[in-house]
C-alpha cells in the first residue's frame, strides 16, 4: 500500500513537471508528452549556429521507475554525427550520470543536451571517430556533421516526432512540380488526363521511366 501511494505521488510530480515544461518549453525546443506513458517524453531540438544549424533533431527522454532519484535516459532519434551520441542514439553527458541531482529537473536536462550541440565534449566520446576529428581536424568533423544534418535533420522534421514503426512518411515529388500523379490520373500542367487504366501505353512508359529517374536521383543523394 505504501509503495503504491509513493509511486502515485511520484507520477503526480512527473505529470506536473512535464505539463509545465510543455506549456513553457525552453527556447528552440518543442515538447511532445506521450499520451500513453507519462514517463516517456519526446522532444524536437532546433540545431544552433553550428554544423547542426537548420536541423531539427528528434530526441526521447525515458524517465525510469526511480526518477527523479535516478537520472532519465536520453536518446537521439534523428541520426547525428556527434562525439557524445552513440551509434544507437544514446547520449553521454554528465548531468545524466554522476552529476545528476533530483532537484535539477527536466528543463535543465534538455538545455544541457542542447548545449552539447554547441560545445561537444570529446573527453567522454561515445562516437570515437567524431571525438577524434573534433580534436584533430575540426574542418572534417564539421563537414561530416553538416552532411548528416542535411540528410537526416532537414525537411519535414519540425512536426511531432514519429517512430519508424509509425508508418512511411509522405514522399516528396521529384522533377517538374507541374507534373505529378494524383489519385489514379496523371496531372500535367494542372490539367488531369484520363484514368491510368485508360492511359495509352506511351503514357505508362513515361511514368515508369520517370520512376527510374527519381530512384537514381535518390541514390545519388545518399
Amino acid at each position: 500500500m505504501f509503495f503504491f501511494l509513493f509511486y502515485f505521488f511520484l507520477l503526480r510530480l512527473v505529470y506536473k513537471e512535464v505539463s509545465a515544461l510543455a506549456a513553457d518549453p525552453p527556447e528552440g525546443i518543442k515538447i511532445y508528452p506521450s499520451e500513453e506513458d507519462i514517463t516517456e517524453l519526446h522532444t524536437a531540438i532546433e540545431g544552433p549556429g553550428t554544423p547542426y544549424a537548420g536541423g531539427v533533431f528528434r530526441m526521447r527522454l525515458v524517465l525510469g521507475k526511480d526518477f527523479p532519484a535516478a537520472p532519465p535516459r536520453g536518446y537521439f532519434l534523428t541520426k547525428i554525427f556527434h562525439p557524445n551520441v552513440g551509434h544507437k542514439g544514446e547520449i553521454c553527458v554528465n548531468v545524466l550520470k554522476r552529476d545528476w541531482k533530483a532537484e535539477l529537473g527536466l528543463r535543465h536536462v534538455l538545455l544541457t543536451i542542447k548545449c552539447l550541440l554547441i560545445h561537444p565534449n570529446p573527453e567522454s566520446a561515445l562516437n570515437e571517430e567524431a571525438g577524434r576529428l573534433l580534436l584533430e581536424d575540426y574542418k572534417e568533423y564539421a563537414s561530416r556533421a553538416r552532411l548528416l544534418t542535411e540528410i537526416h535533420a532537414m525537411g519535414g522534421t519540425s512536426g511531432a516526432p514519429q517512430e519508424p514503426a509509425d508508418g512511411p512518411q509522405p514522399k516528396k515529388h521529384a522533377g517538374d512540380p507541374n507534373k505529378r500523379v494524383a489519385g489514379a490520373g496523371l496531372v500535367t500542367n494542372g490539367v488531369a488526363t484520363n484514368n491510368l487504366s485508360n492511359s495509352s501505353s506511351s503514357g505508362n512508359t513515361n511514368i515508369v521511366a520517370k520512376k527510374k529517374t527519381d530512384k537514381k536521383r535518390a541514390l545519388r543523394r545518399l
